[in-house]
């Protein structure tokens, strides 16, 4: 439901709820946005791709 993706300098991070993705699927999402950096875009150096899956627990005590 939520997938965002943030960009800082030479690095992109996109965050996942864990339970849309495995962990082999994440890796190949980052080396599918890796690919696909490389051939569409034009840049210096390189640029970092991380995907992370992220489950969340909150609690409150009143």
């Amino acid at each position: 439901e939520k997938t965002f993706a943030i960009q800082a300098g030479r690095e992109l991070r996109v965050v996942v709820e864990s339970e849309r993705l495995t962990d082999q699927q994440a890796e190949l999402l980052a080396a599918d946005i890796s690919n696909r950096i490389q051939t569409e875009m034009t840049y210096p150096g390189q640029i970092k791709v991380t995907v992370i899956r992220e489950t969340r627990s909150v609690s409150f005590a009143k």
